[in-house]
């Protein structure tokens, strides 16, 4: 199957011959060097200050999402969550199991947000944090990450951003943006299998962590930034992942960093979008990420699609869900691909529109 999905992606072979090999035991000096290079480099390529942290969390991204919340954020907070799609509503769902009250703030369908969304929050001293994921990967929409930072560092309010989707694929500085938690997962731009979720912590969000208890074993960070400061994790972690991780950001640093994987996945996004011009499809986002390309089909519906692209052409793009399930699907340009598969699925499409069925 050739995999268009934005995760889990296809994979490079030096990362899939770690998953090959047996898992080894981690409570050793060995897998915690390993983990201490694993910050290292996270740090480097999220471009945190020397004093910030990186928590390896054994969780979907949603985890992270969660455990952020319940960590950094406690019911005397206020915050304002971009709800532009079904992840920006997963931040919404979190702060109500949470009982953290909460505003949203909903963008314009296929829109990023404006000033003019923010405008009547500033200066409003309730609020005490913003949650966005940047690329709302739902959409396929990216956020305006310096609108939002600068509004956040006027009203001086904690910033935590779901880069979930745009870590490795849209420029990203987390120090300048002042940004106090991002978040990532393995299955994504990593290029590796489901399963970790990486959050990258300010010094501002580790004192709020140690400064409140939580009321989770699992999920609570005090617990993860202590074992973590010699390498290791509170409980049993992904393994065999974390290694291909490691293997995934060395070659990464070996390949020219982060600017260049970044560049990588740009030029992939580019060369599918120049391609798809004359294919009856609208492109929905009006801000698109470089990790995916939002499309609505005009002739067919965008789940008989999704079907007949993986049962006959062994193809899969990535479906929507909800509302938005029959109207947009999505191509993603991250994992291991080249412009040469976007010649496949653009064959794809062509032979369905002969065909007459686009």
């Amino acid at each position: 199957m050739l995999n268009f999905t934005v995760g889990p992606v296809h994979s490079t072979e030096s990362v899939r011959a770690i998953g090959a090999q047996d898992v080894p035991y981690f409570r050793t000096p060995e897998f915690s060097e390993v983990m201490l290079e694993n910050e290292r480099l996270m740090k480097k390529f999220a471009k945190a200050a020397d004093d910030a942290r990186a928590l390896f969390i054994t969780g979907s991204g949603s985890a992270s999402m969660e455990a952020s919340v319940m960590n950094v954020f406690t019911k005397d907070d206020h915050l304002l969550v971009i709800n532009g799609g079904s992840f920006g509503h997963r931040f919404v769902e979190i702060c109500q199991i949470h009982d953290i009250p909460y505003t949203e703030i909903v963008p314009a369908f296929g829109k990023g947000v404006t000033s003019e969304d923010l405008a009547p929050f500033d200066g409003d001293s309730r609020y005490t944090g913003l949650l966005v994921n940047v690329d709302e990967t739902s959409m396929g929409i990216l956020y305006d990450l310096d609108l939002l930072s600068a509004f956040c560092q006027k009203n001086d309010l904690i910033f935590v951003v779901d880069a979930i989707s745009s870590f490795l694929c849209d420029p990203i500085h987390m120090a300048d943006a002042h940004i106090d938690v991002l978040l990532t997962g393995s299955q994504k731009a990593l290029a590796c299998p489901p399963g970790v979720s990486i959050m990258v912590l300010s010094k501002r969000a580790v004192d709020r962590i140690y400064a409140h208890e939580v009321k989770s074993l699992y999920f609570n960070l005090q617990s993860a930034l202590d074992n973590g400061a010699r390498g290791q994790t509170p409980f049993t972690p992904a393994v065999g992942i974390l290694l291909q991780i490691h293997q995934r950001l060395l070659d990464i640093e070996k390949a020219g960093g982060v600017e260049a994987e970044i560049e990588r996945v740009a030029h992939q996004a580019e060369d599918f979008r120049s391609k798809i011009k004359g294919l009856p499809f609208e492109v929905v986002s009006g801000s698109l990420p470089n990790a995916v390309t939002p499309l609505m089909p005009t002739t067919i519906k965008a789940t008989d699609l999704f079907q007949i692209l993986k049962d006959e052409y062994h193809i899969w793009v990535c479906p929507n869900g909800g509302e938005y399930a029959e109207k947009i699907f999505r191509v993603g340009h991250i994992g291991n691909l080249t412009p040469a598969d976007n010649d496949t699925l653009i064959a794809a499409f062509n032979d369905l529109k002969k065909r007459g069925l686009i």
